[in-house]
């Protein structure tokens, strides 16, 4: 090759060859999401399914097999036949089939010899509640989505280390409870969980809940204590219905200028925190009755909050026989402790906060509330 010839090297732009690329992605999705859809609803999958419930049915005693079977009638018959075939007689039998829901449509599973979920539970979608508790299950089965009933999923005291997405398709879930667990994160499927009515976070590793959260607008009871929270949630404050707010034993140092937004809050935990003042925004919720805060830290209080015979203000604080010297290596150590305390991979106690409940519950019904209140430590060796 010649030092004076001339090469044409062929150039274009490269955002043709990007849109090109996209164009086939795209495509390519799409036919992998159509693909899906066939499989889903191909009918050897639907036979598969068939045969497994029947193999199913043949471990149930009559009484069990009979109550499935009553079930699954209702289930697939239009609200218009539902309607046009009854009579008195019908009435009487659903009457007496929504007692028996009420006791047998109930999962139960406890005990630490449990690591996963049995396998038969993936035939009984009728059931309406799991309760799931001190077992060694780190995860939800992948059909939990298949159970469109369910209203309660109470999972406290397990070592469950994240929510599936698949639990945004269960719309009618009123409880969701999943305290002193492995969480690190919620998914933000969960806010699609429109019927949602009590939410139990305590005790995990959470330091934040996705915005996506802030359409759960039927919520009433959010409970996030004993995590690494540093500031409220923005979706808490976004839940126009909250009732009760427990945000006790975090990382808070402050609490926002808008928390008046929530003006159907009766109830506020934020004791062992960080905090040295109440903002005044506090003031303008007409419906709050209580609010609980170490009196350890605390610098500014609304004189409102304290002279309102509406609002029972408790103070908890440590042993006044404590010293400074001892208050300030408890400072310092503080973070140390918590560090080593998450880094354990073991089960949290909720003695200390069952304990608490308990005894600010009993202060509900009492016309007078102490100034202050000595925390109690209380140890059981068994």
């Amino acid at each position: 090759m010649g030092l004076g010839r001339k090469l044409d090297v062929p150039v274009q732009d490269l955002s043709l060859i990007r849109g090109l690329w996209e164009v086939r992605v795209k495509k390519q999705k799409q036919k992998q999401k159509k693909e899906q859809e066939r499989v889903e609803k191909s009918a050897l999958a639907r036979i598969d399914q068939e045969w497994q419930y029947r193999i199913y049915c043949k471990s149930l005693n009559s009484s069990e097999r009979h109550l499935l079977h009553r079930y699954l009638e209702r289930a697939t018959l239009s609200p218009q036949a539902q309607a046009g075939s009854g009579g008195e007689q019908q009435q009487k039998e659903e009457g007496q089939d929504e007692d028996v829901d009420e006791k047998q449509l109930s999962f139960q599973l406890e005990g630490d010899s449990w690591r996963d979920f049995p396998r038969e539970l993936q035939w009984m979608t009728y059931l309406r509640q799991w309760h799931v508790r001190g077992t060694r299950i780190c995860q939800l089965p992948d059909y939990l989505a298949q159970f469109s009933q369910l209203s309660v999923l109470d999972l406290p005291k397990n070592t469950i280390r994240e929510l599936p997405p698949e639990i945004g398709k269960l719309g009618q879930l009123r409880e969701l409870n999943v305290s002193y667990n492995r969480l690190s994160r919620v998914p933000p499927e969960l806010g699609d969980c429109g019927s949602l009515e009590r939410l139990e976070l305590t005790g995990n590793h959470l330091a934040e809940l996705p915005f996506e959260l802030s359409g759960l607008k039927r919520l009433v009871h959010l409970d996030v204590a004993e995590n690494r929270f540093v500031s409220i949630p923005i979706c808490a404050l976004r839940m126009e219905r909250l009732q009760l707010l427990d945000l006790s034993n975090n990382c808070l140092s402050d609490l926002p200028q808008d928390m008046d937004r929530l003006q159907q809050l009766e109830t506020l935990f934020v004791h062992k925190n960080q905090l040295t003042y109440l903002p005044h925004c506090l003031c303008n919720i007409a419906s709050l009755s209580m609010i609980v805060v170490s009196d350890d830290e605390l610098v500014c209080i609304p004189t409102r909050l304290c002279s309102n015979p509406d609002i029972k203000f408790i103070r908890l604080r440590d042993n006044p026989s404590r010293t400074k010297e001892e208050k300030s290596l408890k400072k310092e150590k503080k973070k140390k402790r918590w560090r080593e305390r998450r880094e354990q991979e073991k089960v949290k106690d909720s003695g200390e906060k069952e304990f608490i409940e308990t005894y600010i519950s009993s202060l509900r019904d009492r016309d007078d509330v102490p100034y202050s209140t000595t925390k109690v430590s209380i140890s059981c060796l068994l």
